[in-house]
């Protein structure tokens, strides 16, 4: 007796492992990123253009009562920090819209793989990248008289993971959505940017007006640059809104709320814009 024929409806395929595509997808990125040198030099050069010129610049515009930094260089060296994670970040999670225009993120798509395991391996690859250039930088932390020990890298280490962690999964669930390049640089400067901005990287948040301190205090990045200050600075006690620990909690839930926006922003049963 003849079986009935099982339609492709009916076909059951067998899940892999998340672990291994958010591996490869996570290798991809790397591999991608470092193949294009242009992107790794701008991504350093740029915001430490903008350290010294904006910080050499303003000189003496905050005096060290208003930054607790003594110069306006120290105050500005953990926002330019910051500036490379975001910058990073961005430009990798661009890579989604270029995925999805060349088809690859389609094939990844219809691939028996959890949505778990593709968004896992994109956020970890753009939170790779982000961090180490981050992490880089503090190569320039001893020209102003900052000297990391190991306990005090590791509390970087950790910071920058979470900063670039989040911005990178906020990133993606952003360009998820996007059928351009233009659209997502649109969203960067609407959103992106002035989240930075309001970070307290420019100026400090004791000095800002009543709606603007307003914010600040409600803007998540600006903890992740609190914690940086009071590790980098711990002897002069720069002014926070929270201790080093209560920021680095409030950074870490804002991590786990944009990774699970962007996990469930990828796991819609829709299908994906057209290129």
């Amino acid at each position: 007796m003849a079986q009935a024929a099982v339609t492709p409806n009916q076909m059951v395929l067998p899940r892999v492992n998340p672990l291994l595509p958010a591996f490869t997808l996570w290798w991809r990125e790397i591999v991608r990123f470092y193949r294009q040198p242009a992107r790794v030099v701008g991504v350093v050069i740029s915001p430490l253009l903008f350290w010294l010129v904006i910080g050499a610049g303003f000189g003496t515009s905050l005096q060290s009562q208003a930054t607790g930094q003594g110069n306006y260089l120290n105050y500005f060296f953990p926002g330019a920090l910051i500036m490379i994670v975001l910058f990073t970040s961005i430009f990798t999670m661009m890579s989604v819209i270029e995925d999805r225009n060349k088809g690859f993120l389609l094939s990844v798509m219809v691939a028996p793989v959890h949505r778990s395991g593709i968004v896992l391996g994109k956020v970890l690859g753009g939170t790779t990248l982000s961090a180490i250039q981050g992490l880089l930088f503090l190569v320039f932390a001893p020209l102003i008289g900052i000297h990391i020990g190991l306990a005090q890298f590791l509390d970087v280490l950790l910071i920058v993971f979470l900063v670039a962690f989040s911005l990178t999964a906020l990133g993606f669930a952003i360009a998820w959505k996007m059928e351009s390049t233009q659209g997502f640089h649109a969203i960067i400067n609407l959103f992106l940017i002035p989240l930075w901005l309001l970070s307290g990287a420019l100026f400090p948040i004791a000095g800002a007006s009543g709606w603007i301190k307003w914010l600040m205090q409600i803007n998540p990045l600006t903890y992740g640059l609190d914690a940086l200050q009071l590790v980098l600075f711990p002897e002069t006690h720069p002014a926070t809104i929270l201790s080093l620990w209560p920021s680095v909690a409030v950074l870490a839930a804002f991590t786990a709320v944009v990774f699970l926006a962007g996990f469930m922003v990828a796991n819609r049963r829709t299908t994906l814009p057209a290129a």
